[in-house]
């Protein structure tokens, strides 16, 4: 590893991360509730050690290395949610460190797993800072860096495929620099619009932000106990419904669509599929749930809203889907562990990773019927490497892994197996909020001290999906090159 540039980089990061808390520190200055002076000791604390890293480490070598990149990608990750819990701890908001740290990387990962139990007792510049770890995690902090500041190294895609979501990475244009830029002009366009959208409905400007940032993350914080159910309008449910599968969506395709490319949007097999997953989905839980709503329109409502709240991770609610038929519950599950697509600010396996696994296993079970024919494995017109295929396989091996080992250790304090598995499936993939004990009217503050740092692990590996995280405990990134 490089240490200096690792370290100067992260550095860099920090200093980003200084940054982006002043926007929540002008949020306490307008309501003044006692949080002003925890967000100038975290601005300055954060400012200060990225300073230090920034400048005072001078690198010999300015390459950066696929192994230096999923070394900032894993620390950047950590070091960022640890100073990001800065303003919950120094504010009184949640002043067990552990408990902050929980809640900061579940903001920045996008999870939206929480501890508080009595949100809307909170000062707002905590509660905006808290939500808009989801807007900066969403599309990456890395990305977000690469959009901002100066070139950073010689190979700065190392940076962006380590942090980005899905089986394959791919710039939209030649420079890494103007693809991130690209990436959070749409981000920044799409957040506009719902916070539009919601401000029409009748959000007031606060609200609409709050809500905004953990749609367009696709992290699921709400400034209210009852999240969005709390507002009791069906025009906001329905807007911020179809902005959480908007979301959910590739983000080349809005890059296509920018371009009036109409063709690689028709061929895009993952955009079609996951689309109509949320429609067979919604269709199937309006149906199994309908006896216990009023009519087939607010059955209706209420499956896509929570539909599109699970598959694209976001974790926002309106009912107690808990309380649900099995088969409601079981297919909300399989719509966890999927995920939305890849390239987008979802979590989970991805669709695309779906969707590689299906068209794998059907080739082998073709050539073992006709062993003399070659197939080839193809998505969106493209053949995909047997490199690819093979990654896939492994990623899958290894999320599986961490899925019973995670359940097996969180088990020795769960009460019951369902609120187990599901407490790790959750932050695995990302979503927020699982069944029985960690349902949607639950939260996570009964989990020791060990079992929120192992749930924040989860988090992590999930978000940065597996390698980044797992390679930290690797003797061979830590060589100096």
């Amino acid at each position: 590893m490089n240490y200096k540039l690792v370290f100067r980089l992260l550095g860099r990061l920090l200093l980003t991360e200084a940054g982006l808390m002043l926007p929540s520190l002008g949020v306490s200055l307008i309501f003044r509730q006692g949080d002003t002076p925890a967000f100038l000791e975290a601005v300055l604390i954060t400012g200060a050690v990225g300073a230090l890293l920034s400048f005072l480490l001078k690198p010999e070598r300015d390459d950066l290395t696929a192994r230096d990149g999923m070394a900032v990608a894993g620390l950047s990750w950590v070091t960022l949610s640890f100073f990001g819990a800065l303003p919950f701890v120094f504010s009184g908001a949640i002043p067990h460190v552990v408990d902050a740290y929980f809640e900061a990387v579940s903001g920045f990962t996008t999870t939206g797993s929480t501890i508080l139990t009595e949100i809307e007792h909170l000062p707002k510049g905590v509660l905006f800072w808290r939500s808009f770890t989801h807007w900066i995690g969403g599309m990456g902090v890395l990305v977000f860096t690469l959009a901002v500041l100066p070139r950073l190294s010689g190979r700065t895609s190392h940076l962006a495929r380590a942090e980005s979501p899905g089986p394959t990475f791919s710039k939209l244009l030649p420079k890494m620099g103007d693809t991130a830029k690209i990436l959070y002009l749409l981000y920044f366009a799409l957040s506009m619009a719902e916070t539009v959208c919601l401000l029409f409905a009748g959000m007031n400007v606060y609200d609409a932000l709050i809500h905004t940032f953990g749609t367009a993350g696709t992290g699921g914080f709400s400034n209210y106990n009852a999240s969005v159910g709390a507002f009791h309008n069906p025009l906001i449910e329905w807007i911020i419904g179809v902005f959480m599968m908007l979301f959910g969506v590739n983000f080349a395709v809005y890059f296509h669509l920018m371009r009036r490319e109409k063709e690689p949007i028709l061929q895009s097999e993952e955009l079609w599929t996951y689309l109509s997953i949320v429609a067979a989905a919604t269709l199937l839980i309006t149906l199994n749930i309908l006896p216990r709503y009023g009519g087939f329109l607010e059955a209706l409502r209420i499956a896509f809203f929570q539909v599109t709240s699970i598959v694209s991770t976001t974790g926002f609610g309106t009912a107690d889907f808990d309380l649900w038929p099995l088969f409601s519950r079981t297919l909300l599950l399989l719509l966890m562990c999927m995920g939305a697509c890849a390239g987008s600010t979802a979590g989970g396996f991805k669709t695309s990773r779906v969707l590689l696994l299906g068209k794998s296993a059907y080739r082998d079970l073709e050539h073992t019927l006709q062993p003399r024919k070659v197939a080839v494995v193809r998505l969106e017109g493209k053949t995909v490497q047997e490199s690819t295929l093979s990654q896939v396989g492994v990623y899958l091996a290894l999320w599986v892994v961490l899925a019973v080992v995670g359940t097996l250790l969180i088990s020795l304090e769960a009460a019951d197996f369902v609120t187990a598995f599901t407490a790790v499936l959750t932050t695995l993939s990302n979503v927020g909020p699982g069944l029985s004990g960690v349902g949607p009217t639950s939260n996570f503050a009964f989990f020791s001290p060990p079992a929120k740092l192992l749930l924040s692990f989860m988090m992590l590996a999930g978000r940065l999906e597996i390698y980044p995280v797992l390679l930290l405990f690797s003797p061979n990134v830590w060589r100096k090159n």
